[in-house]
């Protein structure tokens, strides 16, 4: 068993998007053992079922809701759902994303929306039904799972990096109306560096895994983050395998 960092979030409850598998179910597992209820959300719902089955056999506090992010109204009327519920966020893990492998010239609309959709208007959305409430209840913590393409792009990535690099933006700026707004209110964006997980592996297959992270390590950056008092900020960290290509 790894060492992770020291956070208690007992009591507290927590949403996690594209939770079924890979670095979400990775950050949902971490959160639950520090004792947060976490509600995992996912278009797999049969992956996100599983994963979450599996918390709650270890013990801990776990339900899954099936939502696509990229849809503004199922988003607020989850979230919605989870205060009639008795499930105020405290804690908001923007982390579902995609890709789209392709040179530019080859791109389609749809595959450019798919992509900005998921990985820049989702989590905007989401900021957006959650922030307000945590700001009526006076404190709560917002991650926003980055990416090194938010800082250096490469060829035939362009709509995941526009959406990132846009993603890093609108968490800055977050970061700063929280400090005006409500010092109770942490916000903090995770640039994350090649993980073995379905997102890369599915797409590479052949890809060397011994140059890439596992995804613990980032749920643990994570983790690390929300164990930060309120006297203090962690707006950004970086989260790297050593030989990561593209950082910096």
């Amino acid at each position: 068993m790894e060492p992770h960092p020291h956070a208690d979030l007992s009591g507290r409850r927590a949403l996690v998007t594209g939770a079924a598998r890979g670095l979400g179910a990775a950050i949902a597992r971490r959160l639950a053992q520090a004792g947060a209820s976490v509600c995992l959300t996912d278009v797999r719902r049969e992956d996100g079922e599983k994963t979450c089955a599996a918390l709650t056999g270890e013990g801990h506090v776990a339900r899954f809701v099936e939502l696509d992010v990229r849809d503004a109204d199922a988003v607020t009327a989850r979230v919605q759902d989870l205060e009639r519920d008795g499930w105020p966020l405290d804690i908001l893990v923007n982390n579902a994303a995609v890709d789209v492998t392709r040179p530019i010239e080859h791109l389609t609309a749809d595959e450019v929306t798919r992509v900005v959709t998921t990985n820049l208007l989702g989590p905007m959305y989401l900021c957006l039904a959650v922030y307000r409430r945590m700001i009526g209840r006076g404190g709560g913590h917002i991650v926003n799972i980055l990416s090194t393409a938010s800082h250096r792009t490469w060829t035939e990535a362009a709509p995941y990096a526009a959406s990132k690099t846009g993603l890093r933006a609108f968490t800055h700026t977050l970061f700063q109306e929280a400090q005006r707004d409500c010092p109770g209110i942490g916000v903090t964006g995770v640039i994350a560096g090649g993980m073995e997980t379905p997102f890369i592996l599915e797409r590479f297959p052949d890809a060397d895994t011994s140059k890439l992270q596992r995804p613990g390590i980032v749920a643990d950056a994570v983790l690390c983050a929300l164990s930060v008092p309120t006297t203090s900020a962690m707006p950004e960290v970086v989260v790297v395998p050593r030989n990561e290509p593209s950082w910096p």
